[in-house]
């Protein structure tokens, strides 16, 4: 490894969590130096599926998968533009994947699950053995919850999730009629983790700042334990996990998260009776936490894992979503032009239909889908700032062959070029180019178009989300969130970078793709006030 690229892996990871430190760094030297003396880890590749991203040569394979822990955009890049429509292998330390031709992208989504699954690859970024995740393989009632519960109900879900904004607000929002330096980023996790804490667990969670913290937390010390695991050799692990300071943390929230769960569990438990007793319903009837308590196996409902599975259920919702409403914010500060055009249009939508709530006969759902221009200006931004350089990935289960006779043996990491697709200039006419409303034209260009090219949508073109029957469960109540909170946040204060700033540069770790942590906006309020959410 060469020796530049240290200091950037522990900025990186300082960068994810802000927790990095001395004792992190030297676990993380061991792990390099452990591989450096082990076997090369691999994986089944498709057959003919050249490794990518050797420098020369002469270059070991182990130096390459320590280079793509900072360099996999220029690796992936340079490999899709290379093979054009063919596959190939990126390395990671613990795992070669392989990179398909998007053509490959529909046939093999049409594989049931059994034999083409995402769980394995999903969980398995997180060493799920070392990091107490092994659950979200084996069962699956946070996403049956999802899918069964939540998106049927998703404007009542939406509804109750402004209404916890509403209450948040002036908690969590600084106001200010002069310009203010404010860490964006922070405000608005903090805002996405109370809306998503008031549907999952209640009221009770989402203003607890223990529980608030430990959602938060939880997802940054998550990352970094599988993050360093991944680093070791699988035979090192039953002594090497116990010296990864992250793994302690994990076991603490997940510790302190059985206590409030538990607690939200009981008061489940007691509104149940009520129903059933035709006494008052209470709140918790409305939590997605009720339904899984009614829903899951005998396993499912013991404290500990229903602790751990709101664990994972915020981390899929707080982190991404709230990454995504900063992306939006950011490119609007660094395309000002494009303010007046998205508040026009919420001013127009406000005027014909009242504010967001305010009317009986038009739900939250149905006001937000108004707003075409803002869902046009998400999936644009989604375009330049993807979660994941390589999505979705999924792992054969068995061997398959495909209809042009290309095999995948069993075990075979398999994923897509997902950002570097959608900026192919055969895929997005001038690609360089932020142009918030392509999407929107696109819908409008024809008829058969209109239910067509909206956030939140599985496209073959933008991934950000996932594709087919395994792409995120989630993704409209996170884009329904986002929009709710945009319109807030752009009625109601004036936005820009700081003096000398600009829009901040994507941060990459493996895969991972991350918003600097370190960049600030300036704030303050409108003249005249503006649109409530």
């Amino acid at each position: 490894m060469a020796k530049d690229e240290l200091p950037a892996i522990q900025a990186y990871v300082r960068a994810i969590s802000g927790k990095f430190n001395y004792v992190h760094f030297l676990v993380l030297l061991l792990g390099i130096i452990s591989v450096y003396v082990s076997f090369p880890r691999t994986r089944p590749r498709v057959s003919n599926a050249p490794v990518h991203g050797f420098r020369s040569s002469f270059e070991p394979s182990l130096l390459l998968k320590a280079r793509f822990i900072t360099q996999a955009f220029g690796i992936v890049e340079s490999g899709y533009k290379k093979f054009v429509d063919r596959p190939f292998v990126v390395s990671r330390y613990d795992s070669d994947v392989v990179i398909m031709p998007i053509r490959y992208l529909d046939e093999l989504s049409r594989f049931p699950t059994k034999m083409f699954d995402s769980k394995p690859a999903a969980v398995g970024n997180l060493v799920p053995e070392w990091t107490w995740m092994k659950f979200a393989i084996e069962t699956n009632l946070h996403i049956r919850v999802l899918n069964n519960k939540l998106i049927p109900e998703l404007s009542k879900y939406l509804d109750i999730a402004r209404d916890e904004l509403e209450y948040s607000w002036d908690i969590e929002v600084p106001k200010s009629d002069d310009w203010t330096e404010i860490d964006i980023q922070h405000i608005i996790r903090m805002l996405i983790a109370r809306m998503t804490a008031r549907i999952f667990v209640g009221s009770e969670a989402a203003r607890n700042p223990q529980w608030l913290n430990l959602t938060i937390d939880f997802a940054a010390d998550l990352f970094i334990a599988a993050f360093m695991l991944k680093m070791f050799p699988p035979w090192t692990l039953p002594i090497v996990a116990h010296l990864v300071p992250a793994r302690y943390r994990l076991k603490r929230h997940l510790r302190n998260g059985s206590r409030i769960v538990g607690e939200a569990m009981s008061k489940c438990a007691e509104a149940k009776r009520q129903r059933i007793s035709n006494e008052q319903p209470a709140e918790e009837d409305n939590t997605l936490l009720s339904w899984m308590m009614d829903n899951g196996t005998d396993r499912e409902v013991m404290v500990p894992e229903m602790a751990a599975r709101q664990c994972v259920l915020g981390l899929a919702s707080i982190h991404t979503t709230s990454t995504n409403a900063v992306n939006v914010l950011f490119d609007l500060c660094a395309h000002p032009e494009w303010f007046p055009v998205l508040r026009d249009e919420i001013d127009q939508v406000t005027k014909e239909y009242g504010q967001l709530g305010e009317r009986s006969d038009i739900d939250a759902k149905q006001w937000l889908a108004k707003l075409e221009k803002l869902y046009s200006f998400l999936i644009e931004t989604q375009r330049f700032n993807p979660p994941m350089l390589v999505h979705p990935q999924r792992v054969a289960m068995e061997p398959l062959t495909l209809s042009d006779g290309t095999h995948i043996p069993a075990g075979t990491w398999i994923a897509w070029a997902n950002h570097h697709h959608a900026n192919d200039p055969s895929v997005t006419p001038n690609p360089t180019l932020f142009d918030p409303m392509r999407s929107c034209r696109k819908r409008h260009f024809s008829p058969e178009q209109m239910n067509k090219h909206l956030a939140g949508q599985t496209d073959p073109n933008l991934l950000s989300f996932g594709y087919g029957k395994s792409a995120c469960p989630g993704r409209y109540f996170a884009v329904g969130e986002i929009k709710t909170l945009i319109v807030r946040l752009l009625t109601e204060f004036d936005w820009k970078y700081p003096d000398g700033k600009s829009r901040p540069q994507n941060m990459y770790a493996n895969e991972n793709v991350f918003v600097d942590p370190s960049a600030k906006l300036l704030v303050k309020k409108r003249g005249g006030g503006g649109v409530e959410g």
